[in-house]
């Protein structure tokens, strides 16, 4: 389990270094469209790359797959979009201040209804403390 929470560090550390770079990105050749478009395509070649090598065969299931749960792309989609805008004009903390809000409330929810199939985890009072106290600490993070 520890190398499960080891991997999720590393990716919640690249959410900023993302929206950092993808803005920086934006900047440089003057439309965030486009270095989101740029992102996508450095994805896919990632995302091909993988899949040749953990084994291409799943890619024969995708059209079985219920169609709701391409939606997912859409979310990549409207966060990198989103984040390459408003990270220049409102700062990259408070931009990632709010998803991570977001990300909190979003879990909560997809774990105490088992959304999607994921495992049902209900809140309780604790879990609520618990998360409003991380969501608090996020917030404290961002004060100046």
């Amino acid at each position: 389990m520890a190398h499960y929470a080891a991997i999720m560090f590393l990716a919640g550390m690249g959410i900023p270094l993302l929206a950092a770079l993808n803005a920086a990105l934006g900047r440089t050749i003057g439309s965030p469209s486009a270095a989101a478009l740029v992102l996508f395509c450095v994805a896919l070649l990632v995302g091909v790359i993988a899949t040749l090598i953990t084994g291409p065969g799943a890619l024969a299931k995708v059209a079985t797959a219920p169609r709701h749960l391409f939606l997912g792309g859409l979310f990549v989609a409207f966060y990198v979009l989103s984040v390459t805008y408003i990270a220049p004009e409102f700062g990259v903390g408070n931009a990632v201040f709010f998803v991570l809000i977001g990300q909190l409330v979003s879990a909560a929810a997809i774990d105490q209804f088992g959304l999607f199939g994921a495992q049902v985890n209900p809140i309780s009072l604790t879990r609520a403390a618990g998360i409003a106290l991380m969501a608090l600490g996020v917030w404290v993070t961002q004060q100046a």
